[in-house]
């Protein structure tokens, strides 16, 4: 393959001519941190440890804190951390680096972690933070792990890394160009964590009768789930039956978890599938319908138990519910469809949930503890005008998770680019 005039083959990949690429340590000092076990205490000061290096700069939120003396230790021989320093995790999350900042209170490393420190003032460490978060630097740490047991690198390994290194002024260009790309991922980010939070106030308000809709009166009625819902039977398939293939959707109990919505959007969603001859007894397992809530009845924790998915948008597909699941059909006019994915955020019916869970590292609930489970509901009516509330509130949140995700594919092209000089910003 012809090089483009200007350019050259490294290590690296093909970067322009004016490019140096070398071992971290020509322009970066590599530190481990300081191997001895400190003395925790309420207030002191902070320690920076794989859990505090996630993110763009150090998150000292919730550091553990160590006496005057562990502190000094832990930053003799050039180890206290200085603004443009980066901390980077070489054990668990490895390659995850952080920056330090001039606002940051004085704090020392932790274990698992080593100091980054320029070699020169004219370096960027926002462009090394984005140099260890692509590729280049993602490549080698794969090569690194390939056969091993544990994520873990030591520092000569570190020192060792390939990276470019484009002059001061077009490291400090690309910085800009991905430092504005992260601050509008940033900015989506709290907009999408305050709208969540006006969210879960309006649901704590409208699921419980505290503020009622225009238009709407009277006593809320009391219902038993099992006089709301058919309990309907569901198939038992392991994954190791699932394919991307199948004629068949399945809804495993791992997937109700791992989701983040309410309702199941069967045209959108990619969802597992199993072979028509694998689904158990064919004729006494449902095929869903929309309107179906598929409750998980199993969890590590109780946050998860009963958490459960409202079917939506089938259309002509095929699914059925499968393994550690419970389908609840409604009955008509007692729960409105679009309701029904709402109904584990109701108090009542997630403490229930919780109280009635048997079991030690695994919780569980039974088909007939979740029919005995009563709960206070406004009419259909009503039920359909909170529906409709949240539902948007759901839209506007799913739209700007949308867009955050758009935006950060964009900076991963961006980097693409940008870390190889195919696109030069100088």
């Amino acid at each position: 393959m012809e090089l483009r005039a200007g350019y050259k083959q490294t290590e690296v990949g093909v970067v322009p001519e004016d490019w140096d690429v070398d071992c971290l340590s020509s322009f970066w000092s590599v530190t481990d941190c300081k191997h001895v076990t400190a003395k925790f205490i309420s207030n002191g000061y902070p320690v920076a440890s794989i859990n505090e290096v996630q993110s763009r700069f150090i998150d000292l939120t919730d550091a553990k804190k160590t006496t005057q003396k562990f502190y000094n230790l832990l930053t003799e021989g050039g180890r206290k951390p200085q603004a443009g320093d980066l901390i980077m995790s070489r054990n668990a999350t490895v390659g995850e680096v952080a920056q330090v900042a001039k606002w940051h209170p004085l704090f020392a490393m932790g274990q698992d972690v080593c100091l980054l420190r320029r070699r020169s003032p004219d370096i960027s460490p926002t462009f090394l933070q984005a140099v260890f978060r692509s590729f280049i630097i993602k490549n080698q740490l794969s090569e690194l792990m390939v056969g091993s047991t544990f994520k873990r690198v030591n520092v000569q390994q570190i020192k060792s890394f390939l990276v470019p290194m484009p002059k001061p002024d077009e490291q400090r260009a690309i910085a800009t160009a991905l430092s504005d790309v992260d601050a509008l991922i940033d900015s989506l980010d709290q907009l999408i964590a305050k709208k969540r939070a006006i969210k879960q106030g309006a649901m704590q308000q409208l699921l419980t009768g505290k503020m009622r809709l225009e238009g709407f009166s009277g006593e809320w009625e009391t219902k038993r789930l099992g006089d709301a819902f058919q309990f309907l039977g569901t198939a038992n398939n392991p994954r190791s039956d699932l394919s991307g293939h199948g004629e068949v959707g399945y809804i495993h109990y791992g997937d109700i978890h791992k989701g983040t919505s309410s309702f199941l959007d069967c045209s959108a969603a990619k969802i597992p599938s199993i072979a028509q001859g694998k689904v158990g007894k064919v004729a006494k397992i449902p095929s869903l319908m929309d309107g179906d809530l598929i409750m998980a009845d199993a969890s590590e924790d109780y946050e998860g138990i009963g958490k459960s998915v409202e079917i939506v948008n089938l259309n002509d597909r095929k699914m059925v519910a499968g393994l550690h699941t419970h389908l609840l059909r409604g009955v008509k006019e007692v729960i409105a469809v679009g309701f029904r994915g709402y109904l584990q955020y109701i108090p009542a019916i997630r403490n229930a949930l919780r109280s009635l869970a048997t079991g030690i590292s695994v919780y569980g609930i039974s088909k007939n503890q979740v029919k005995n489970i009563e709960v206070a509901l406004p009419s259909v009516e009503e039920q359909t005008a909170i529906a409709t509330i949240l539902s948007d509130m759901d839209a506007e949140i799913t739209t700007l998770e949308q867009k955050r995700d758009k935006t950060r594919a964009l900076k991963q092209g961006m980097m693409q680019e940008l870390l190889t000089g195919k696109t030069r910003l100088i």
